[in-house]
């Protein structure tokens, strides 16, 4: 495990942010904290990065005691904050000696590790150019550059994408998966549910400074996934074509409404065939068939009662 997180408590006076929180996460992750606002997520982030001190518990990081080797652990580890931690009077080029030399980079290797950057976040043309005049996505994409120049094991993003453009976001998300591919474990927080269900392999969704659930995306879903839903849209529908696929074993309701059916099933009763020789042998005609599927938007709602945004 790169990460292990073992019952760990944070409080300010009376108030307990991270309630004996346990997480492991995997070398070679992308690993997903979803959580509504004041969940502890940015809390739990702050104490792996000993800006925030633990009242009890323990964090592990690449198998090392994060506070008594905390100097070593974080020369491995780049975080791209909520907010854009980068100099308005500095150039691309200049943030990015600056955050290279924190590190410990010099000469041509810090060169070279610019020019890899700027290609990277596709900022070779504004190397000379100020962000103050960079766009939103720009000034986040010079942000993840300046974490990632010293080509860290561990990679933390917290909400990487807010406030930018759709084009922008696309370009993050795809760089995310690219330093992942190169060997770099990610930790990633955001708010769009998108985002977390397209790149992230592991999730663990905080509430109230606990962990309520954690799996894979389909470990997830299956929480909440209890029965198969079907809505099928006829050139015409009727009651009596109804009661003939209630007949069916593991058909739990069929309603008909508009020409449209919608049909529960036992999970996995796998009946779809069945239900279509019904429609067929009654001279139905099928204009649309559309399986639900349980999402992680509607795992959240359930488990948490809260939208992601609350």
């Amino acid at each position: 495990m790169i990460v292990e997180i073992n019952n760990l408590v944070k409080r300010y006076e009376n108030n307990i942010a991270v309630d004996h929180i346990n997480l492991s996460i995997k070398e070679g992750d992308i690993y997903g904290l979803l959580g509504p606002n004041g969940a502890g997520k940015t809390t739990l982030i702050n104490t792996m990065l000993c800006l925030s001190r633990i009242n009890e518990g323990q964090i592990k990081i690449f198998g090392k005691d994060l506070y008594s080797q905390e100097e070593e652990i974080k020369k491995e580890i780049g975080i791209v904050p909520q907010d854009v931690a980068i100099y308005d009077d500095l150039t691309t080029y200049e943030n990015l000696v600056f955050f290279g030399k924190l590190y410990g980079l010099k000469g041509n290797l810090l060169k070279n590790r610019i020019d890899e950057t700027l290609e990277f976040i596709g900022l070779q043309d504004k190397k000379k150019a100020y962000p103050k005049k960079f766009s939103g996505g720009m000034k986040r994409r010079l942000n993840i550059g300046c974490a990632i120049l010293h080509q860290p094991k561990l990679i933390i993003m917290d909400e990487p994408t807010v406030g930018i453009d759709p084009q922008s976001r696309n370009q993050i998300l795809e760089s995310v998966k690219i330093l992942n591919e190169k060997g770099s474990t990610i930790i990633y927080t955001s708010h769009y549910m998108e985002e977390i269900e397209e790149i992230c392999k592991t999730i663990t969704i905080i509430d109230h400074g606990r962990v309520i659930a954690s799996g894979t995306k389909e470990e997830l879903k299956n929480l909440i996934s209890f029965e198969d839903r079907i809505t099928i849209r006829l050139a015409k529908a009727n009651n009596n074509l109804c009661n003939e696929i209630k007949s069916i074993d593991q058909v739990k309701e069929c309603i008909v409404e508009d020409n449209r059916l919608t049909i529960v099933s036992s999970k996995n009763s796998k009946n779809l065939g069945r239900i279509i020789d019904v429609i067929t042998q009654q001279n139905s005609l099928i204009q649309e068939i559309n399986l639900e599927k349980p999402t992680l938007e509607g795992v959240f709602l359930t488990l948490t009662g809260r939208t992601l945004r609350d």
